[in-house]
């Protein structure tokens, strides 16, 4: 075990970790980040996806040590229930989610999206989203939440 220190939606955290656990071990079961997801744990389908320095990356395989000095973050870190961040509005306005379970990592993969491109095409978005698995057939829906956020932050 190591104490590994990284800041989690701009605050400085520590957590005693394995330096080669994955990170959604320590965000659900230490750190409370209950929106970072196991779905597949093979990076195939996009449930555990959190930023790292601004990057989309997967929780799941990502050792909890290689976040030591960087900056993480959740769906916590984008807004809460009483007051949603844009992007997690346009997906309530689209309701674009079903059973949701996905909704966590598309939120993070479009936050990522947005802040590299402000004014992703449709075909922009779907490439961006495309390693993101959703069972319910939400993914028109969540298509056009993406582009309603993207005219929410422009």
């Amino acid at each position: 075990m190591a104490r590994i220190e990284f800041m989690l939606n701009g605050k400085a955290i520590a957590v005693e970790a394995a330096e080669d656990a994955p990170l959604l071990y320590a965000l659900r079961n230490d750190l409370g980040c209950t929106s970072v997801r196991f779905g597949c744990g093979l990076e195939q389908c996009g449930c555990c996806a959190v930023l790292i320095d601004g990057a989309k990356a997967l929780a799941c395989t990502l050792p909890t040590g290689q976040a030591a000095g960087k900056s993480v973050v959740t769906v916590e870190g984008l807004g809460h229930e009483t007051a949603p961040g844009a992007i997690q509005a346009a997906f309530l306005a689209e309701q674009a989610g079903q059973c949701g379970y996905c909704l966590s990592g598309m939120i993070v993969a479009t936050k990522a999206l947005l802040d590299a491109n402000p004014k992703p095409t449709r075909a922009e978005i779907v490439a961006a989203l495309d390693d993101h698995l959703c069972r319910c057939g939400a993914q028109t829906r969540i298509v056009r939440a993406v582009e309603r956020a993207a005219e929410a932050l422009s």
